[in-house]
């Protein structure tokens, strides 16, 4: 039998649908062995058009399912596939796989069904890499990226790129074959005005990767002051739920706190940290220490004062230790009290019990952090992969525009160094164990 491969397509969990997916030449053969329906005849098969019928086991048992058949090149491999969908259940859907495995078909390894749609032309590298991105994606923002990203939009500006290169090989191989003709430095000029523009593409969407990271990773906010100003209070309303305990009792939070909401598509990640003062046990003193090192990793610190009290010593010390840090939001709590300090810059009135002003606070990070609304018809690079690989091509046009007075034999071997190491981005390089490791990635019938 053909290599053909299948795998369970859907999450395992009882659900209300189970996908069991075969991709080969041969699928539809491995379906006629046990799908039957009274309105299909395999003859005449329609693709893409689901068939109520029976899976019919080798034991005698029966599963009423729907059969859907992809004919190639039309399917996401690019060979023939046979969807069946079940009812959810573990149970039943893995005895449905064992029964198509027992006719020879092969079990799918991770990623599979993806790989052999890269080798069939069906996707690029870089579109490979953002169905990963997307299955794991936490935000909205994360999703419109990868989204833009499958669409191919990047895969082209690489691929442009590549043609660029290839005619400065070409013209470097005149010059190689014709030395006579006095060519030479105009050749050599045209081929470094065309490593600069591959130079100014690639820093532009480097660029933009300081800011598009937080689409991926969220923004880290840490919030600081010292015991009982109401950090867990400003924490459970920010995050909408009651995460941390709120008391009077000065040092309630030993140890950091995570929680995490969306504002505007961007994954915010709240950390509430123990109040910073001179510990009183040691399990305190861990935790202040923990505070110390996640305000110095944070992106946006939020420096919480009780505006219905006078600074206290353990509030001067933690002002005076972020003074000069340019990530600092003041906030001051308790506004529904008299206020008793005066005005600070950078400030922001709140109150974290009546939830009153909390909403400022999402808008000033967003500005704080992103600045500019990020533009999604843009390339949005989040893959950690590929701006290494951007990096890396940097360096070797940092090679080459040292080494313009180099002989062109020299020019040529690392303008094909630069073309191979963008083609590890979408695929069209000499590299299998990038294509290999790229889809060891991915979960199994994918």
């Amino acid at each position: 039998m053909e290599d053909i491969i299948a795998a369970i397509s859907t999450p395992l969990g009882k659900g209300a649908i189970s996908i069991v997916r075969i991709s080969g030449k041969e699928s539809l053969d491995v379906a006629k062995k046990y799908f039957t329906s009274k309105s299909l005849c395999y003859k005449n098969i329609i693709p893409r058009m689901l068939y109520l019928g029976t899976f019919n086991f080798s034991d005698g048992s029966k599963e009423k399912c729907m059969m859907v058949y992809f004919k190639s090149p039309y399917s996401y491999t690019g060979e023939d596939i046979v969807e069946f969908q079940l009812h959810g259940g573990n149970i039943i859907t893995q005895l449905l796989l064992n029964e198509i495995l027992n006719s020879g078909v092969r079990l799918a390894e991770p990623g599979e069904f993806s790989k052999r749609a890269f080798e069939n032309g069906k996707i690029s590298l870089d579109e490979a890499e953002s169905i990963i991105d997307e299955i794991n994606a936490e935000s909205e923002g994360e999703v419109k990226a990868t989204l833009m990203q499958s669409r191919g939009q990047f895969k082209r500006k690489i691929e442009n790129l590549q043609n660029k290169l290839t005619e400065c090989i070409a013209k470097i191989e005149a010059t190689l074959d014709y030395p006579e003709e006095d060519f030479e430095k105009s050749a050599k000029d045209e081929i470094f005005k065309i490593v600069e523009e591959c130079a100014n593409e690639i820093n532009e969407d480097l660029k933009n990767t300081q800011k598009t990271k937080y689409l991926k990773n969220g923004i880290n906010i840490a919030i600081v002051g010292s015991p009982n100003v109401g950090k867990s209070s400003l924490m459970n309303a920010l995050i909408g739920e009651d995460r941390a305990i709120v008391t009077d009792i000065e040092g309630t939070t030993r140890d950091m706190l995570i929680g995490s909401t969306e504002y505007r598509g961007i994954k915010y990640n709240y950390i509430d940290t123990a109040g910073i003062r001179e510990a009183e046990n040691e399990v305190e003193k861990i935790g202040i220490e923990r505070s110390k090192q996640i305000v110095k990793d944070a992106d946006v610190i939020l420096f919480v004062i009780d505006g219905s009290r006078e600074k206290t010593e353990e509030d001067k010390i933690i002002e005076s230790s972020i003074k000069n840090l340019k990530n600092v939001i003041n906030i001051v709590n308790k506004i529904d009290k008299k206020r008793i300090i005066p005005k600070i810059n950078n400030e922001i009135e709140i109150s974290a019990l009546k939830q009153k002003n909390i909403h400022e606070i999402e808008d000033k990070i967003y500005n704080f952090v992103i600045e500019d609304k990020i533009d999604f018809n843009k390339n949005i690079i989040t893959n950690e992969r590929q701006i290494n690989i951007l990096k890396e091509c940097l360096e070797v046009i940092n090679d080459l525009q040292k080494n313009k007075t180099e002989s062109m034999d020299i020019i040529a071997m690392q303008i094909k160094k630069l073309w191979n190491c963008l083609g590890k981005i979408t695929g069209q390089c000499e590299n299998e164990k990038i294509i290999d490791l790229i889809f060891s990635k991915f979960c199994l019938g994918k």
